[in-house]
């Protein structure tokens, strides 16, 4: 086990890859994609230089580029290029629209965008990079838009040499554009669902340290560089970045990318293909990879670390045939984003483990609420800052340190975390919290493999009433309140009323569109 010491933090990303490179050595393969084409270090350092100095030509040091690619080999490249030359990778996500796409770039003030035509036109893209590239004439200004291909075909012998130079003296040749430690490294951007997107700045230091947290908590075996690390998660979310790039890359294991954890036949055969050991999911993913995988392509993976939601009883159920561990875990895109995972050694399903090494938190007090509190965590990996759409390029560092993390949790006498809900997702009816979380768990169990969302209306009597929308067909009020009642919960905590849909809108990375369902429900409330 190893411990988590903070001045190692200190470097750039990109200087945390060549310190990786040289503890490993430049020939181990390290990235790979669908394209079946792995990439050792040394190709990968030299591919970040040549690329790096071309987007840098067309940007200015320090400024925020706008990345618009899936999870394959580029996009790992264009991060650290961007890195080696001082610029900063703002990572956009293609599932959001033009409205959302357009508010990330005036926020943090994008004037270049990188993604691949092949990528466009794949995923449909054509209508919003057009978009993107015109403007609106409404304060979003028209973008530049450069496609890899048209960057690959302009480099040139001297170009290749060059960065073939950088490669054999890397650290002279970065040193000359490294930003600090503290500076952006990353910009990722949270759900616009409430309103414009928030830009989250990561710096190399956040990034960094979250990956030398996790090492630290879960430690070897399970994290040695002999490992192998399926990542189907898309890296514009943290989740995808830090768990599914950069701990590989940095800790010496190999990663694999692929474009979408939606394609649930192609995931698991990509397990066997490339013997994947480690695999990052959510819940939802997980089951779905499990149910359309045939006998033999996930016999490799031991473990399986899962985060953005919880893990429901079928989930496990699912996978407990084979000897795979789940290791449920929590985070926020504020903070890089870990902050608590459970432990080969010590794994308690049911709650999100103990906080990682290095973090501060403490719970603050909920009105109606008799245990636990709203959790605000402090430590190494907490943001740079948020940059708000009314202020554009202004960073925003959390006050003291501490970011609120807007979650319920309780945390037991041995440091274990076990997240309640969202402070949103709380109903107050007749003086009493109720969780709108512990009400699907309730109906998760009396009807499984079903997806159930508890939604909170206003009430002029209680102050709140509570709909449980949920795509079980056979689905009654009367039913989930006589098993609640068997299971102990009170009445107050039974739905008022029980909506049956044909589905549950989920968001474009797989989870559960909570706002959406939402709005479904306050439309047909007529209805109930």
């Amino acid at each position: 086990m190893t411990t988590f010491d903070p001045a190692s933090t200190r470097k750039s990303l990109f200087r945390a890859l060549l310190d990786a490179a040289d503890l490993h050595g430049g020939g181990k393969l390290i990235l790979e994609d669908p394209e079946r084409s792995p990439l050792s270090y040394g190709r990968l350092i030299l591919a970040s230089f040549v690329i790096g100095r071309r987007l840098a030509a067309e940007s200015r040091h320090g400024e925020a580029v706008g990345v618009l690619l899936p999870n394959v080999n580029a996009v790992a490249i264009v991060i650290l290029g961007l890195s080696a030359f001082g610029r900063v990778a703002a990572m956009l996500n293609f599932t959001a629209g033009l409205a959302n796409l357009r508010s990330a770039a005036r926020t943090v003030e994008i004037e270049t965008v990188v993604t691949s035509r092949r990528f466009v036109e794949t995923g449909k893209l054509d209508e919003v990079v057009a978009g993107l590239s015109a403007g609106d004439g409404e304060g979003a200004r028209p973008l530049r838009i450069l496609y890899l291909e048209d960057v690959r075909a302009e480099i040139t012998s001297f170009d290749k040499l060059k960065g073939l130079l950088r490669s054999w003296y890397p650290r002279l040749a970065h040193s000359r554009h490294a930003l600090g430690p503290d500076e952006g490294a990353v910009v990722l951007f949270t759900s616009g669902s409430e309103g414009k997107p928030k830009a989250v700045v990561l710096s190399s230091a956040n990034l960094i340290s979250n990956v030398r947290q996790i090492e630290a908590h879960i430690g070897s075996p399970p994290l040695s560089s002999e490992r192998v690390v399926l990542n189907p998660l898309p890296v514009f979310h943290s989740y995808g970045l830090t768990g599914g790039l950069m701990l590989p890359l940095l800790g010496g294991m190999k990663a694999v990318l692929y474009p979408s954890p939606l394609h649930y036949r192609q995931v698991p055969k990509l397990a066997k293909a490339v013997s994947a050991s480690i695999l990052f999911g959510t819940d939802t993913f997980l089951q779905g990879w499990a149910k359309a995988a045939e006998p033999g392509d996930l016999d490799s993976v031991d473990v399986v670390v899962a985060g953005a939601e919880r893990v429901r009883e079928q989930t496990r159920k699912l996978w407990e045939a084979s000897s795979t561990v789940i290791l449920e875990g929590y985070g926020a895109t504020e903070c890089s984003p870990v902050i608590a995972v459970n432990q080969t050694f010590d794994n308690r399903p049911g709650s999100v483990g103990r906080f990682l090494p290095g973090m501060e938190h403490k719970l603050e007090p909920v009105e109606g609420l008799h245990e636990g509190g709203k959790l605000l965590v402090r430590g190494p990996n907490v943001m740079a800052g948020y940059i708000l759409a009314d202020r554009p390029g202004i960073l925003a560092p959390p006050e003291g340190g501490w970011h609120d993390t807007g979650d319920i949790v309780t945390v037991d006498a041995d440091g274990f975390v076990r997240i309640q809900g969202r402070a949103k997702r709380f109903a107050k009816i007749g003086g009493e919290m109720v969780s709108l979380a512990a009400i699907e768990s309730l109906a998760s169990a009396l009807w499984p493999g079903s997806t159930h969302v508890a939604v909170s209306l206003p009430d002029a009597r209680k102050g709140e009433q509570i709909v449980l929308a949920t795509d079980r067909p056979e689905a009654d009020r009367g039913a989930l309140l006589a098993y609640a009642q068997q299971q102990g919960y009170p009445e107050l905590w039974a739905p008022k009323a029980v909506l049956v849909l044909s589905s549950i809108p989920v968001t474009g990375s797989g989870k559960i569109d909570f706002a959406g369902t939402a709005e479904m429900v306050r439309q047909l409330r007529p209805l109930l």
